[in-house]
């Protein structure tokens, strides 16, 4: 048996984590079970994210062979599979281990109910929302989805706003200081652009994620403010983007920067496919600004366990206790709720009360169902074996070899293919102008090494999803587009989280 204790930061300091105590009962519980121990593992993560989709232990099978089956799910509860047969075969299995809840929880109790689930598929608690497949591919993805756009009615259900939900209660992005900087080298770019009579008419400004507006209002005031200083026209000139997933966030920055109306258009931007709104300003935009937008996309997950890769495959539940009680508020029993979450998702919950009147007599009913089926989903987790990494698509237009350097660097690891990022960086980054810059803040891992000591994702945020970025994916894919991409310490806050990526045409 292996273990494997990530957070090591953890194990010293005033208070240190006392791991084998909280081990002790799980390994005494599997060395009384039938497993063959020899094949088992057990991973220890601190999940720092306390709204998240990990149970405080599961089982996370390693099948021996590519699966892609709707088999094992009926849509209808938490038989799996259906009929009660065994899964696909397993070589291994990983018993993973959230350190931050374990003293909390009765462990015992735990392992023993997933020892018998996994002898017996169809004893199962859990009542599956989706088959199994891609972590990109989830509907938490939906969820996400759903969440931006419609955002007023669980504003309205919650009373505060989105930007609350975020640690510290606001977006690193308005630092006055670190805007201004980012001002005056846009300006001295332009200064020598327009001493050789290059510069356009137009000065292009994009940012996408545009959140309440506060960022757009604060880069506005010091931009307008910047160039009657210098005494340029460059404010006359500007041409500012803001570009957003959710028209009523989009709305909402809109009337925050009603002052500089006559400088600012608004769009409807999807951030993984930025060229179909953008297309249009391809090399011309002098500055592209993000912040906070790639943690929110889409992201899948490979392994390298032993020698070979793995797809990490995720499916969506709810355990069977959470299942009956939002049954039973709308009317329903368990069997049901798999059913309603699906027309949720695919309606929203104001035509959702329309179509379900029996289940929903008002809005605030479905987005009460909406929010408790959020709060208690949980993800599943097993590894499925790609069959190479040429064939596994990453985004539309590249393949997992862009992954290769990453995972032969060494040792067992997994990781984040961060594809929603990827996708909208491969297609934002031919909108720069030749003297542009992309400038992004947001959750970047810079060593790929880090995926070895701690947790990074999926975690909750009120109704949306957040994951880490993997840095080195996105460096690698700049480099291969020919522009020099750097992740750097968020100036403001050294020691933050966040942290920020640039990236420019390699000179």
């Amino acid at each position: 048996m292996l273990i494997d204790v990530r957070p090591v930061r953890r194990l010293r300091g005033a208070d240190p984590l006392r791991v084998t105590v909280m081990l002790e009962p799980v390994v005494d519980a599997l060395a009384a079970s039938a497993l063959d121990l020899s094949r088992v593992s057990v991973t220890c993560d601190w999940i720092q994210y306390r709204a998240n989709f990990r149970a405080v232990a599961d089982f996370r099978p390693i099948l021996a062979v590519p699966w892609r089956s709707a088999a094992d799910f009926d849509g209808a509860g938490p038989r799996s599979p259906r009929g009660g047969e065994r899964g696909p075969a397993e070589t291994a299995l990983e018993i993973a281990l959230d350190l931050r809840r374990c003293a909390e929880a009765d462990l015992p109790a735990i392992v023993g109910r997933l020892l018998a689930e996994h002898a017996d598929p169809a004893a199962s608690d859990r009542v599956a929302l989706e088959p199994w497949g891609t972590a990109s591919r989830s509907c938490i993805w939906q969820f996400n989805s759903l969440y931006w756009q419609a955002l007023s009615l669980w504003e309205q259900s919650t009373g505060r706003a989105y930007e609350q939900a975020l640690p510290g209660g606001e977006s690193d992005a308005r630092n006055v200081e670190a805007v201004r900087d980012l001002i005056l080298e846009l300006f001295k770019t332009w200064d020598d652009l327009d001493a050789r009579g290059a510069l356009p008419a137009e000065l292009y400004v994009i940012e996408l994620g545009v959140g309440n507006g506060g960022q757009a209002r604060t880069w506005l005031d010091q931009f307008a403010a910047l160039s009657a200083a210098h005494s340029t026209d460059y404010y006359r000139r500007l041409q500012y983007l803001m570009g957003d997933y959710s028209p009523h966030v989009l709305e909402r920055a809109r009337q925050a920067v009603a002052g500089h109306a006559d400088h600012v258009t608004a769009l409807v931007v999807d951030a993984t496919h930025p060229a179909f709104s953008l297309g249009f300003l391809r090399g011309k935009a002098f500055l592209v600004y993000l912040s906070n937008v790639y943690d929110n996309l889409p992201s899948d997950e490979v392994a390298r366990i032993g020698g070979r890769t793995y797809q990490v495959e995720v499916r969506a539940y709810l355990p069977a206790a959470d299942a009956r009680r939002v049954g039973e508020a709308v009317g329903t029993g368990p069997e049901q709720v798999p059913s309603l979450v699906s027309k949720l998702l695919r309606l929203g919950p104001a035509l959702l009360c329309e179509a379900l009147p029996q289940h929903f007599p008002d809005t605030d009913r479905a987005v009460a169902f909406w929010q408790e089926v959020w709060s208690a989903l949980q993800l599943q987790e097993r590894y499925a074996p790609l069959e190479g990494l040429d064939v596994y698509q990453v985004t539309a237009d590249m393949t997992g070899e862009l992954l290769r350097p990453l995972l032969d660097a060494g040792g067992d690891i997994r990781m984040h293919v961060s594809n929603g990022a990827l996708s909208s960086f491969a297609q934002t980054l031919p909108l720069l102008h030749p003297y542009g810059r992309l400038h992004c803040h947001d959750l970047f891992l810079a060593d790929i090494r880090n995926y070895r000591s701690g947790f990074f994702g999926p975690g909750k945020y009120d109704g949306s999803v957040v994951n880490w970025i993997n840095g080195p994916l996105l460096h690698r894919l700049g480099s291969r587009m020919g522009y020099d991409v750097r992740i750097t310490p968020f100036v403001a806050r050294p020691s933050a989280n966040v942290k920020t990526l640039s990236a420019q045409v390699r000179e």
